[in-house]
């Protein structure tokens, strides 16, 4: 073991050296709900090329229904962005239309979208690429929130219909309850008016294929709903990835032994944790890059999920080509991870762990912020210097004054001044529909105590 972490511990020199020309870092912030043209990756596939297979991608077998679900599953909730005649964000359809085609011809069959995703665009936007394409090619899941309003059943039939008709489907594949997070809130929207009993005749009728949910809570709601819930559920999304497979309350790892004992297939979300298990510092990165040179940092995130049997399907929100190639690549076919290679992940998430990182995976739940903060951008900016080692945190060291502009420089660009931290009223509106849970009052006073440090430092 120690002769191992001997090999692990590189110089940046060194290491840059050996990703080659082609390594990049992805540095800017991502726009609201999907991704600008503009903007760079969510990850880099640095150093890696060659052939895209079409005939060789890994498939599930859903034992409740049959399906041959990919084990890659494309998640819409971050697409291409481009800007309309009156200078708005809006979806890219032919983008879009062209990386749903590429999916498709590649062997990725399914496709997760959700009323809210893109500022409430991506479903229509996901059905009019699928919708050129036969049906019986593809599976579809969306979700429903019954969030707003008095949580009415009413309000959730609505929600309802209007996916099926934004999706231009007769019936959906997989439908989920979203973000299920404590007993009160599940009773309110979808037991005490009977929006569930609707939602189990929908699928006695047809009309929904797979019912499950997706989970953001702690570990007695989780057991409640597997244990006293009373409804076979046909799957259940969670968040899983190896940072969090061993920390969380419910883990990743108990999450997901408990749904493999039950038989009922997962699917997983967040394999990349918001992006930052392909962006880490290098030292971690090089423990990856010592064991598979020519694999991106990304792939070993999604050979883990995909490692596991009870894995219906691992999902990625590609925005851009190289996402999807990437991934395809990965899956086709896939190569489940060694106990030794489970072993080093499980080193490289420790060291992961090891900062002190907020853990906001970008979905924008908490937008928008009565007062006008980006949230999500601030603790991407955050993240990111700390994941790329370029914190400044003691005047002593030599390269303070750089690392200390370099910071606020790019706060600055990346978030316009009043939507920074200093703006936070402590209203913890935004608290109210994290799913991770973050204290994000605190962590903002944490941030703006930091950037006032920095600023009284002396000029940028």
């Amino acid at each position: 073991m120690e002769k191992n972490k001997k090999d692990y511990t590189i110089h940046r020199r060194e290491f840059l050296k050996r990703l080659g020309g082609s390594a990049v870092v992805a540095s800017s912030l991502v726009a609201a709900g999907c991704s600008g043209e503009k903007n760079a990756s969510r990850y880099v596939a640095e150093g890696v090329g060659g052939d895209v297979p079409t005939d060789k991608m890994t498939y599930r077998v859903n034992h409740n229904t049959g399906d041959k679900a990919s084990i890659l599953g494309y998640g819409m909730m971050r697409l291409p962005m481009t800007k309309n005649d009156k200078d708005e964000d809006v979806i890219n359809q032919e983008r879009v239309n062209e990386l749903v085609d590429y999916a498709l011809a590649h062997g990725v069959n399914y496709f997760d979208t959700a009323p809210v995703y893109c500022k409430g665009a991506s479903e229509r936007a996901t059905g009019i690429a699928l919708s050129r394409h036969p049906r019986n090619s593809y599976f579809i899941a969306t979700k429903l929130s019954n969030m707003r309003g008095d949580n009415s059943i009413e309000f959730g039939k609505e929600m309802f219909a209007n996916s099926l008709k934004e999706l231009q489907v007769d019936y959906i594949d997989y439908l989920l309850l979203h973000n299920l997070g404590n007993r009160g809130a599940y009773d309110k929207r979808f037991i005490e008016n009977g929006l569930l009993d609707y939602l189990l005749e929908q699928k006695r009728m047809g009309k929904i294929r797979n019912l499950g949910w997706s989970f953001h809570g702690e570990k007695a709601f989780f057991d409640f709903m597997l244990d006293e819930a009373g409804v076979h559920w046909d799957f259940i999304q969670i968040q899983m990835n190896y940072v969090d497979w061993q920390r969380g309350n419910p883990t990743a790892e108990y999450m997901y032994n408990r749904l493999a004992e039950k038989n009922i297939p997962v699917v997983i979300m967040e394999p990349l944790l918001g992006g930052r298990l392909s962006k880490m510092n290098y030292q971690a990165m090089a423990m990856l890059k010592e064991r598979e040179p020519e694999k991106s940092v990304a792939s070993w995130a999604f050979r883990f999920a995909g490692s596991y049997d009870k894995v219906l399907t691992v999902l990625s929100g590609m925005t851009y080509m190289e996402h999807l190639q990437d991934n395809i690549r990965t899956y086709s076919p896939l190569q489940p991870l060694t106990d030794e290679e489970k072993s080093l992940l499980m080193d490289v998430a420790k060291r992961k762990m090891g900062f002190e990182n907020i853990d906001c995976t970008d979905c924008k739940y908490c937008m928008p912020c009565p007062y006008g903060l980006d949230i999500p951008a601030i603790f991407a900016h955050y993240n990111r210097c700390l994941d790329e080692g370029r914190m400044p945190q003691n005047e002593l060291d030599a390269d303070y004054k750089e690392q200390r502009r370099a910071f606020l420089v790019g706060l600055e660009r990346g978030v316009p001044k009043l939507r920074q931290a200093d703006r936070c009223t402590g209203c913890r509106e935004c608290e109210h529909h994290c799913p991770q849970r973050i204290r994000i009052s605190r962590e903002m006073r944490k941030i703006d105590d930091f950037v006032q440090k920095l600023l009284g430092d002396g000029r940028i």
